[in-house]
This record gives C-alpha cells, structure tokens and sequence, in this order.
C-alpha cells in the first residue's frame, strides 16, 4: 500500500497522497508526524490546535471508510509498539497504541498467553482495530473492544487521560470504540488468558440448511460463522472450539493448497476474470463453492481466528439484531437471484454477544453480522444499495470501518448511547481537533 511521506513530530513536512488499503479512499494532509514518544505525540496536538489544523491518526488502512482521511495533520503511531507490561495475576497486557495485531499475538504467545477472540484478518494496529469496532465470531466471546480493560487517549488540548472502570469511567465506556473522535489513542491495555486450543471444523453446508439451523449451530458451539456463495445454494461453516489439543495444524501442503492456492492465489485469478467477464461469475461461484472440502484441525487461537487476506476487496457489513440475521439472509439470497448483479466474494455471517460500550454494534443487544464484498476495482455501488436497504429495515448497524451511506440521525436511532456519546465528545473536543467529513456525517457537528 502506497503511504504518505512521513517526519517526525518535531521536523514533519508536507505529505502526498495517502490511501487505504482497498484504495476506494483517498486524503492528502498538510503534514504527517510519527512521534517517538507520548510526549511528542502531545505536542503534536498542541501545535495542530493553535495553528487550526484537524489531526487524525491512521494505521494500517484497513478501514474501507475515510475514518482516519484528514488534510490537516496524519499521525502515523507506528513508532509507538510493543508491550509495555505484562501483568499476569490481574491477566492483563498494556500495549502500545501502534502495535500490528499479528505482532501482538506472536508476542502474546511466546508469553504463553492469548486474546479470548479476535477477527479473522491480523494486519490492523490495536488501536485502529478497537476504534472501529473489529470483531470475529463467537457466542459467549465479544470483540477485541469488549477484551479491553483500560486505555491512555490524548484529548484535544494535549493531556495525556487515563481511563479504565475506575479511573476516568465515562471516558472508558466510549473510548473503547471511539472511531478515533475523542482522542488519540496511546496505549491499551488487554484482559488475556493462557493460551488454549481451538479445534476447527470447516464444513461445506447448503443454504436453507445452515439457514434453518442457524441458532443450534450458534447455540452449540463457541465460534460458529458461515460463508454463502452468491448464485449458489452452496456454504462454508466453521466452527471453533475449545480443546485439549495437541496441536495438530494443517500439513503443509493441505494449508498451502485451502489458504493459499484456493483462498488467494486462484480466488484472484477468478476475481480478475469476473470484474473482466462478469458473465462467467455464476459459472465460476458454482464451481468454486464446491471446490472447499471438509477439514478439521487443532491449534493455538490466532492461528485458527485468522487468514491471510491478500485478494483486495470493498466490503460493507451490518450488525443485525441476531433473531432477524435468517430473515435477512433469505431477502438478500432472493434479492441477488432476482438481480442482474454478478458477485464474485461470498457472503460473511458472524455473531457476538451483547456488550456495554456506547457505539458497539453489539451495544445492549445479542448480535448477528452480515458483510458482503466486492473485489477491487469493480463497481460495488449497486450491490451495497441493494444490501443496505435489507440490512437497515432490520434495524441493522453498520461497521463504523466498512461501506455505507448512513448519517447521525439513523445512528440516534439506533444506537440508544448515541447521544451519551456525542455529549462526551462535545466535552472533549468542543473545538473538533479530531473531526473530519466522515465524523460529520456520522456523528453530526
């Protein structure tokens, strides 16, 4: 990915383009910082806010909206990582706001310890990951927010605020998802476990069977999601659970072939054709749903939770009252079938349990998501239409990271926190040294 010419916080220059991930956004700031130290992170702010410049922080780009697109000041906080402390009788970790997600779990378990549940996709930095809401699958286990215990977020005026239950806990119940409009982020600090197995079962499943026997398949295990071929009847399930091991992981040549060959190396191959052919799309879902095989294997957490993802895509997703998510499914199934829509990605289903945070998707309520994809450089907007006026009749809540067109006033009325949110953030940042076009939208001014 193409990123922005970076200085330091106390000798940043001008930036060019910088872009995300999927490249469908696009932002060119005054000047881009990467500060070596809190301390300079603060000053950074400062300075911003006397001169009137918007400062936002960005990691990865994994974010398919303009979250973190500025023209004032971009921090990149990739300096600031690592694990600062490991406290293993509260069972806690405190990390560095900048920290890649893959690099936090391989640390995680050369200390013999472990996420309770992650998202399916590694490259993310903590905070950006938490900050939008990122999450994976599971039945009684929420997201990476919902593991987080305490955090350091720099305010407008440059103070350094300390939140967790105790210490700051208005601040704590939104900040934790805080879509990067209270603050900047400097650390967090995790609830971990010792590191346990997870044994996966993929199993190929047709539609109006895992559809029908959607909650027992919840019910029964603790990570249950499923995947839908568009134009097929055909699924992918996979359920994780806890175990005793050992470890037995793929061998090399069946991951190489499911992981590499098939879920990268020919889905971009088939991805390429389609976006050149789109004809060829029904012909090539059909063949490819039953291309996956059964599989059962047994390993560490991360190593089970998450893929390589090196096909780029766009993607939307909704978070939808999870006893309304088969409903859903069936109107979008009918909806494609009726269309003259050519889709190419499967459909991604997924569940989490209610939570407490204020902009959670899974706010107050048990939970089902639903995301639909369309590969890079293919016109998405059609599709996502389509699928947004299902999700939203539902009563559904868009991922605050991925495609959609909702504003403030759908948001107040379906988040009942909303508007405790945005008095909190009119507090800390009357002056919106963190806005930009997208909070507008979303949050109002």
């Amino acid at each position: 990915m193409a990123t922005a010419t970076a200085g330091t916080a106390g000798n940043s220059r001008p930036a060019t383009t910088w872009h995300n991930w999927a490249g469908n956004v696009t932002a060119t700031p005054a000047r881009v910082v990467t500060p070596a130290s809190v301390g300079e992170l603060q000053e950074a702010v400062r300075r911003a806010a006397e001169e009137g410049l918007r400062v936002k922080a960005v990691g990865t780009g994994h974010s398919f909206t303009a979250a973190a697109a500025t023209d004032g000041v971009l921090v990149r906080p990739h300096a600031l990582a690592g694990i600062r402390a490991v406290d293993r009788t509260a069972g806690t970790v405190t990390v560095e706001a900048g920290t890649v997600l893959k690099d936090l779990n391989r640390a995680l378990a050369r200390e013999g310890l472990s996420l309770t549940n992650m998202g399916d996709i590694m490259e993310q930095t903590v905070s950006g990951a938490t900050s939008t809401g990122t999450h994976g699958t599971g039945r009684d286990s929420a997201s990476i927010a919902a593991q987080i215990r305490g955090l350091e977020l720099v305010t407008a005026d440059g103070r350094l605020l300390v939140c967790s239950e105790k210490e700051n806990p208005e601040v704590f119940a939104a900040a934790r998802i805080g879509i990067g409009a209270l603050g900047i982020v400097t650390a967090i600090t995790f609830a971990v476990e010792p590191v346990f197995f997870l044994t996966a079962r993929e199993e190929p499943m047709t539609f109006d069977r895992v559809t029908a026997e959607f909650e027992e398949h919840f019910a029964e295990n603790e990570h249950f999601e499923f995947y839908w071929f568009p134009h097929t009847g055909n699924c992918n399930t996979k359920r994780n659970n806890r175990s005793q091991g050992p470890a037995a992981p793929p061998g090399p040549v069946s991951a190489w072939v499911e992981d590499e060959l098939l879920s990268n190396g020919l889905f971009q191959v088939v991805n390429s054709l389609g976006r050149a052919v789109p004809a060829t799309i029904p012909s090539i879902a059909r063949v490819a749903s039953r291309a996956l095989s059964a599989r059962t294997y047994t390993d560490i957490p991360y190593k089970v939770f998450t893929s390589p993802r090196r096909v780029r895509f766009v993607e939307m997703e909704y978070a939808l009252p999870r006893e309304r998510v088969v409903e859903a499914l069936r109107e979008l199934r009918a909806m494609v079938d009726r269309s003259g829509l050519r889709i190419s990605f499967p459909v991604e289903v997924r569940t989490a349990p209610a939570d407490d945070i204020a902009l959670s998707t899974a706010s107050g309520r048990e939970t089902a998501y639903v995301a639909v994809h369309m590969y890079r450089g293919t016109p998405y907007q059609a599709y996502f239409t389509a699928a947004e006026r299902i999700f939203t009749a539902h009563g559904g809540r868009p991922h605050w990271g991925k495609v959609h067109t909702r504003d403030a006033e759908y948001f107040a009325s379906v988040y009942p926190r909303f508007g405790e949110f945005t008095t909190l953030r009119d507090r800390l940042d009357p002056g919106r040294v963190f806005g930009n076009d997208y909070l507008r939208r979303v949050l109002g001014d």
